[in-house]
């Protein structure tokens, strides 16, 4: 009676964790075994395993790793056996330390991760187990109206966290480039026109325009023509109130001249500089509805942003600086979005032909990576007296600007020196 009684013991009580213990040692060597050898049917990218199923994935070396495949440029790709081994051993890892909690939620939180991994239809995107729907919460962004959408490439996309929002014509595009160059930020190269044109499209669309990034990187858009839309500041509000807004600035006066410069480049037949630019010369009035001279008045356009964004989330970028020192201009807006300073001077080289700095050439490329034709072309001669006038009835707006911002960016001291023919 002894024997069969302690008999009866053991086989109540040690054979059921070893059978536990058992088959769930091998539904994971079924997992890994089908992600190494078939994970293009599975339909289960290793990215949505770091940002839904963080604790697979959250080792320190594991998100190096990921960060050198992106920036990697081996024509195989991201995915090598070396990343598949690092988040093997992560996730064996973890797996370990989890079977030691005998408690019944672990047990069936296991199982549960085993069958959704072993179900070629169903991904980890889409399981909607209400542990994993709170680990997901976790490793999404804070900003619940951020939203995210998973990609196979390593990251996700993301709304921008910043945007250059203005002006034309201000050196928008040599700062989105030097940005670039930053390995934090990831950024569109064409203007999305979203909050102007393609509102109606929706943040979906606009989410899907973005590059793929990962935790740590800043997502980034330009469009100049954000800053004189009426309606911009109250949808970008809507989409996040949090986000940062950079405006390169730069002499109205010159800045006018340039974006006359543009359109005469597409259309030869429009008038002249000085025609646009006043409604009656002999009486001096200025037109200033023409969207050149309009653009300048800087602080007509930044008093609408102000109604919904509060000075510390603006930064202004001095477009004279920028080519004077663009690695100053460029360390001030490191500083504002919260990144080390990578992009110094050693990134720029001053092109005596166009007349500004242009970034070196990376070590993988054979030319210096230069703005394209539409910069730096030669302004017209315009009239000194329209100029003088011009700087005359810019002067106030200018004031109340430096008085709004709390920088002053001098754009008096350069009457006169417009005069001559300047670069673009």
């Amino acid at each position: 009676m002894a024997f069969w009684s302690s008999t009866s013991v053991f086989t109540s009580k040690v054979p059921r964790k070893i059978l536990f213990m058992f088959t769930l040692s091998l539904s994971v060597t079924y997992l890994f075994y089908s992600l190494m050898s078939c994970y293009n049917s599975l339909q289960f990218p290793l990215q949505e395993n770091y940002v839904y199923q963080g604790r697979l994935v959250t080792e320190e070396t594991t998100f190096v790793t990921l960060r050198e495949k992106l920036y990697s440029t081996s024509p195989q790709g991201y995915l090598d056996e070396e990343l598949i081994e690092v988040t093997a051993a992560t996730a064996e890892q973890t797996v370990a330390i989890s079977t030691v909690k005998d408690n019944v939620e672990t047990e069936q939180r296991t199982l549960d991760w085993v069958r959704n991994q072993a179900a070629p239809t169903k991904t980890a995107a889409v399981y909607q187990s209400p542990a994993l729907e709170r680990e997901r919460q976790e490793f999404s962004t804070t900003d619940n109206e951020l939203r995210v959408n998973c990609t196979s490439d390593y990251g996700v996309k993301k709304l921008p966290q910043a945007i250059i929002i203005g002006v034309k014509k201000g050196g928008t595009r040599a700062l989105l480039e030097a940005l670039r160059v930053h390995p934090d930020i990831r950024a569109v190269g064409n203007e999305p026109h979203f909050f102007d044109r393609n509102y109606e499209k929706g943040l979906d669309w606009y989410r899907d325009l973005m590059p793929s990034t990962l935790e740590g990187q800043i997502t980034m858009e330009k469009t100049p023509s954000y800053f004189v839309t009426n309606h911009a500041p109250k949808r970008i509000h809507t989409m996040a109130r949090d986000i940062k807004l950079i405006i390169v600035v730069r002499n109205p006066v010159t800045r006018a001249i340039s974006d006359y410069t543009q359109t005469l480049s597409k259309k030869p037949e429009i008038p002249t500089f000085e025609v646009l630019a006043f409604k009656n010369r002999t009486l001096g009035l200025i037109d200033a509805s023409w969207s050149a001279l309009r653009i300048g008045i800087y602080a007509l356009h930044l008093e609408t942003w102000m109604q919904y964004f509060p000075l510390a989330q603006m930064h202004f970028v001095s477009g004279e600086r920028l080519i004077v020192d663009p690695a100053g201009e460029m360390g001030k807006v490191q500083d504002f979005l919260g990144l080390k300073r990578i992009v110094t001077d050693k990134h720029f080289y001053f092109n005596k032909t166009k007349g500004f700095p242009c970034l070196k050439k990376p070590e993988d490329s054979s030319t210096p990576r230069c703005l394209g034709k539409s910069k730096g072309r030669t302004h017209p001669k315009i009239d000194p007296d329209v100029i003088r006038r011009l700087h005359k009835f810019f002067k106030p707006f200018n004031m109340m600007f430096y008085q709004m911002t709390g920088q002053n960016f001098e754009w008096e001291l350069e009457e006169g020196s417009d005069s001559r023919v300047s670069q673009n």
